[in-house]
């Protein structure tokens, strides 16, 4: 009887309400919904429809700037939920405007049968509105989701703190309140932080969105305001505060726990789903996505899987859970799956490499390639650490055009102390520079970790642990790897048939590595390159003697050694760039060398990591030449670091480019 009513009603008909004057106007559309224009009280208002109404017609009230952001209004439709929308602009939750609003609230209520209790919705201003109204009649209000509200006129628009304030609104405000000069309006005694007793009282909970760093808006003359004045009243308030955002964007990309909140406050807490990150978006960027290796899997039931990093990737952890997931999601391929993760080693090694550790069964399918940590607490500089990554990814795609490649940004304490500022850390931008360049799948896992600490899901010292992570560290790695293949591969089956191959763009830098290879002495003297003085000495199977650690891959093989200063060596390379890969401990000294009969320079090959460690270190000696033959002379030096035991250098591999 009442949808017979209504529909008569959108012919212009008119029907009085106990508080005004109501007219439905036309129907039309909002995002596929339908839309009920509606006039109360002289004020343009609509409804906006479900395709299927939930049980007792429950409805969000969007008391501002309706349609933007409307993440939360489209999920909540989708669940069933009525939105609608009063035109009270510029009216500031001021009494008259409640008014207006008293009476589209019967209208609604009473003709069109929506539920008693309304879920209020107020963004920036609209604060103003839901807690004024929601004060004035809190046995009507299911819950209040506010967004970045302005809950003290003083400070926004009237800019009595930090803000920025708004002068023309201020004059319109104090207008619409009949205030007669500033004074009144400083004085006034209903601001919604004054005036939090009767929402406390009947216990209605609020949700506020807010960015932590807001300068229109405050969130400490505002929502923190409300929160502790809130909480020493007995009201239940959740506060979510976006870290390193401002006023703007508002709400939540994925706005899984705003709806959360409102489910949970209007009887559908059954339908409420574990949201997958803290703040409504997620830490990948996916680019050129992963359809290839995708492909390779289902149509030829094959594929090969290199890992490339350091420690965290070498140990059993995230690898591991990544390969089982691939081994689910495709259980007819048959993998290969490579591990070339080697303690200690970032880019600039992983570069050198490449061939020998991940192409070594031949070209892949998808690599993943992690250095953050390595790159940065090494101390490769910018251009070393562009240089790295970006030689790896041409190596790789100059061996299989088609393949596709995630870079991972892993944590530090030092980029959560970085992230927590507002600043992304260098190694991770000069990373992204590369995977902007060609266009890979990414994943700032340094971020997550940073804001899921901060939003209070776990912390560093007792669940993370440290860089080299903790089970749960590993497991959360392996989580955002997972909702990137869930992002990347929506669609079920995939595409078929030819496998394109991947564009190689110009480099970023033409002397990155990606002409770098390994390079053993005994082959340069066999080939007569190198020459040596009777200081050196080449050793079938180094060891080291003085109980220090080693890394995998430099102990029990080949080593040129030299222990006595003055030992030279000659040897002649071709390419742009020269280098030395060397285990460097206790004893490590330093090296003079020139190239072309050029001037004498020196190079410390000591680290703070070669007192307890015997730690594999790349060097390069000069990398930007002219790609020619050239002649490296090379002697150990006099000098050695304070710490240094000896002279030592061992020299493992030469690093060409």
């Amino acid at each position: 009887m009442q949808i017979a009513l209504c529909r008569a009603l959108i012919i212009c008909s008119f029907v009085l309400c106990d508080l005004a004057c109501c007219q439905w106007l036309s129907a039309a559309e909002w995002e596929g919904y339908e839309k009920r224009d509606v006039v109360v009280d002289g004020r343009n208002g609509f409804l906006i429809i479900p395709k299927q109404s939930a049980h007792g017609k429950p409805w969000i009230w969007r008391t501002e700037f309706f349609g933007h952001e409307p993440q939360a209004d489209l999920a909540l439709l989708e669940k069933g939920f009525h939105a609608v929308y009063l035109d009270v602009q510029n009216m500031y939750g001021s009494p008259v405007a409640m008014g207006h609003m008293d009476a589209f609230y019967q209208t609604l209520t009473r003709d069109f049968g929506l539920s008693p209790k309304v879920v209020l919705e107020g963004f920036s201003r609209g604060g103003l509105f839901s807690l004024n109204w929601a004060a004035r009649n809190p046995d009507k209000v299911a819950c209040i989701y506010n967004d970045a509200p302005v809950c003290d006129f003083k400070s926004w628009p009237g800019n009595q703190g930090k803000g920025k304030g708004s002068q023309g609104d201020w004059e319109r405000l104090k207008q619409q309140y009949g205030f007669s000069n500033d004074l009144e309006a400083l004085a006034y005694k209903l601001n919604p932080v004054d005036n939090l007793a009767p929402l406390a009282k009947a216990k209605v909970s609020l949700l506020h969105v807010c960015g932590e760093t807001d300068d229109v808006v405050p969130i400490g003359e505002n929502t923190r305001l409300i929160e502790q004045r809130y909480k020493h009243l007995g009201g239940p308030i959740t506060v979510i505060s976006k870290p390193n955002c401002n006023h703007h964007p508002h709400s939540m990309k994925d706005p899984t726990r705003i709806v959360n909140f409102v489910l949970t406050h209007t009887g559908f807490a059954d339908q409420v789903h574990e949201p997958l990150t803290p703040y409504g978006y997620d830490y990948f960027a996916l680019r050129g996505g992963l359809q290839n290796c995708r492909q390779r899997f289902v149509q030829d039931k094959t594929g090969r899987v290199a890992f490339l990093g350091g420690s965290i990737t070498a140990a059993p952890g995230w690898r591991d859970q990544v390969c089982e997931d691939l081994q689910r999601r495709f259980p007819e391929t048959k993998f290969d799956f490579i591990n070339a993760g080697i303690p200690s080693l970032g880019s600039t090694p992983g570069a050198f490499r490449f061939q020998r550790d991940v192409l070594k069964n031949g070209p892949v399918d998808l690599l993943f390639e992690e250095a953050a940590v390595n790159d940065d607490t090494n101390g490769f500089s910018s251009v070393d650490q562009v240089r790295g990554v970006e030689g790896i990814v041409r190596q790789a795609r100059i061996a299989n055009p088609k393949v596709d490649i995630v870079l991972l940004h892993f944590v530090d304490p030092g980029k959560i102390q970085q992230i927590n500022r507002g600043e992304t850390p260098i190694v991770i931008a000069n990373h992204e520079k590369v995977a902007e360049q060609y266009q890979l799948p990414s994943i700032n896992l340094a971020r997550e970790v940073a804001e899921r600490i901060h939003a209070g899901e776990f912390t560093w010292e007792k669940d993370f642990i440290d860089l080299h992570p903790s089970p749960f560290g590993h497991g959360l790695y392996a989580k955002s790897v997972r909702r990137l293949f869930d992002a990347t591969w929506t669609l079920p089956g995939g595409p078929s048939g030819e496998i394109p191959a991947r564009t190689l763009p110009a480099p970023l830098d033409v002397y990155s590595y990606f002409r770098g290879r390994l390079v053993g002495p005994q082959a340069l003297i066999d080939n007569k390159s190198l020459v040596l003085d009777q200081g050196w000495k080449l050793v079938p199977q180094w060891k080291p003697g003085d109980g220090a650690g080693t890394r995998p891959g430099f102990v029990d093989v080949p080593v040129l050694a030299a222990d006595e200063a003055g030992a030279t060596l000659k040897l002649k390379f071709n390419g742009a760039a020269i280098g030395l890969f060397v285990a460097s401990g206790p004893d490590a000294g330093m090296i003079d060398f020139r190239i072309d009969g050029g001037p004498w320079h020196s190079e410390e090959l000591f680290t703070q990591w070669s007192p307890h460690l015997h730690l594999p270190w790349a060097k390069l000696l000069s990398a930007e030449l002219p790609v020619a033959e050239h002649d490296l002379e090379l002697k150990v030096s006099s000098q050695a670091a304070p710490q240094s035991k000896g002279h030592a250098v061992r020299i493992v591999h030469f690093l060409v480019n």
